[in-house]
């Protein structure tokens, strides 16, 4: 599956946009990336720049705009409210799919040392990316700011991760790191106090409230016996929240900022938001986006609620975001869609889901017209997904069966399995025929010279190899789809076990079906090792995959005589 890292570099220009233009323009003649947000500030002198896109094409545009940013600001002559001490002052890399924080870090490190390298750019690496404790708080990075930074950088203790540990007076130095993803998010409240809504800001937040001496609101803070003021800290880590009134809801709000949302994810936020509310005389109706949000946020949510409700969380995405979303109430003050606010629905290449996009009826006028793709890889996955989904469609039925309550949760756990096995053969689909263009383009290669020829044999080996993969991975995902369907016939509603026995009868037809793909695109392949430890391999689950369909139906019309 697609991985997707977000940029937010912060650039020390506010007020030329001309100047900022230059610099977004570098990231936006990057392909594989998409510029979401440029939020320029006039007294901070600062612009925040928000870009998305797979990792290595992230990391390119990420250093062409640090790059013109040193060409382009002057960090001599910067005056500015927010500390800073560099042209681009820090660059965070966040994970946003199917990539982790540790991944996401290595990207990190990789940026910081080309831009050290090739810059001549002092980089402090910070937060997940440090590679001290000291240096994960990005605050002691940029101590001192850009006006301490020659007696930071004469001292060995600050000598930078990568780059000259020499003062650049006009690019100053620059900051790179690796967090988790800042969620911007508000809770609805029924009253129009101000002072309520902060009251349960500082329930929830992580910094908590102070300990006051007598009247708790106008007190003096205690202190301790070390003379530091004492505070009690609130329910949550990761987050910071305020209240406030918003006239244009006419309603208050508990404004919350989520640092973390590996440790406190939204729904989590929401949660305690009602039980505080709730204690101190008051109701949540719902809460606010505000900005972007990755999916898997959202599909947490989703399937954090149902699972409360003890139903199956082996349902459809979509399904599952619907279910988030009504949960959160985030449709409480204006209407809610998805695919404006989800990060990775916002980038959803329609061109990348041509086919799994198409009606039934227009998948197979696609498959039957002169056109050679898609062909039988697309179907062999496509047929692989349908046997999948009604193994998981038998486990959803029987976690709802009345009596069978007490299996509810272990029906769901089979379905999610379910859900994700039909997610990946769907993907395959419309991959079975990217792999087959790459074949196509590479042969379209020119071949005048030595060196193109060389190219050319190159490419068309790499897409071969690739097209090859590709159906070998449909074989080994719709084999995995034999447990769900084996399980479902053993243990699941005996109303729904000729589903499970059809489904059983497709996975066999994706396996030996995607097997034949792999044969007929192995004939160009020059690298016979890898070939023939594959061939081996795909040969030993087509033999697996006829022997556990005819043991499943065995065991349907076991049940069904």
């Amino acid at each position: 599956m697609k991985q997707l890292i977000e940029c937010v570099p912060n650039f020390s220009e506010g007020v030329d946009m001309h100047l900022i233009k230059l610099i977004t323009d570098e990231i936006e003649n990057v392909d594989g990336v998409r510029l979401l947000d440029v939020d320029p500030g006039k007294a901070t002198n600062r612009t925040v720049v928000t870009f998305v896109g797979s990792p290595d094409a992230v990391l390119e545009a990420a250093f062409q705009a640090i790059k013109k940013s040193s060409e382009v600001i002057d960090m001599s002559k910067h005056k500015g409210e927010h500390p800073r001490f560099g042209g681009t002052d820090v660059c965070p890399l966040v994970p946003v799919s199917n990539i982790s924080i540790k991944e996401t870090a290595a990207y990190a490190r990789k940026l910081a040392e080309r831009v050290g390298k090739e810059l001549g750019i002092p980089v402090y690496c910070y937060e997940n990316a440090a590679f001290t404790e000291e240096r994960r708080n990005l605050a002691n990075c940029r101590a001192g700011e850009y006006e301490g930074l020659p007696k930071k950088l004469a001292d060995p203790r600050w000598k930078p991760d990568f780059g000259p540990a020499l003062f650049n007076p006009r690019t100053g130095a620059t900051a790179i790191g690796a967090r988790d993803f800042l969620v911007a998010y508000n809770v609805n409240l029924n009253t129009t106090s101000t002072r309520r809504a902060n009251a349960v800001a500082y329930d929830i937040r992580e910094k908590g409230r102070p300990v006051r001496e007598g009247n708790q609101v106008t007190g003096k803070i205690k202190k301790d016996e070390k003379g530091d003021e004492i505070w009690v800290p609130g329910a949550l880590k990761a987050c910071k929240a305020i209240g406030w009134f918003i006239e244009e809801y006419g309603i208050a709000q508990v404004s919350i900022n989520l640092t973390n949302i590996s440790i406190t994810p939204v729904h989590l936020a929401f949660e305690v938001a009602c039980e505080k509310a709730l204690a101190r005389g008051m109701r949540v109706t719902g809460s606010e986006l505000v900005g972007l949000i990755p999916k898997r946020a959202m599909v947490e949510a989703g399937k954090y609620f149902l699972r409360k409700q003890q139903r199956s969380a082996g349902v459809s995405e979509d399904e599952i975001i619907r279910i988030a979303v009504k949960s959160l109430g985030l449709d409480d003050l204006k209407p809610f869609n998805p695919k404006e606010k989800i990060i990775e629905f916002i980038l959803e290449d329609t061109a990348d889901r041509k086919l799994v996009r198409m009606t039934a009826e227009g998948f197979a006028n696609e498959t039957a017209s002169e056109s050679p793709a898609p062909g039988g890889g697309s179907v062999s996955a496509y047929i692989g997904a349908l046997g999948v989904s009604l193994g998981t469609m038998v486990a959803n039925l029987s976690s709802h069966k009345p009596g069978w309550d007490e299996e509810w949760e272990w029906f769901g756990d089979w379905a999610e399995k379910g859900q994700n096995l039909k997610d990946e053969l769907l993907f395959l689909v419309d991959e079975d025929t990217r792999a087959f263009n790459r074949i196509m383009n590479a042969f379209g290669l020119p071949k005048g010279s030595e060196e193109e020829k060389a190219i050319r044999s190159a490419a068309i080996q790499d897409a071969t190899k690739y097209a090859i993969e590709i159906p070998f991975k449909t074989m080994k995902k719709a084999y995995e789809s034999f447990d769900i369907i084996e399980a479902m016939v053993d243990k699941g509603n005996p109303n729904s076990v000729t589903d499970a026995g059809v489904g059983a009868l497709c996975v066999r037809s994706a396996v030996i079906g995607a097997y034949l793909n792999v044969k007929i695109n192995a004939s160009g392949l020059k690298d016979k090792t890898f070939l023939d430890k594959l061939l081996k391999e795909a040969g030993e689950i087509v033999d697996a995959a006829k022997a556990r369909e005819e043991k499943i139906l065995a065991m349907v019309n076991g049940k069904i005589r």
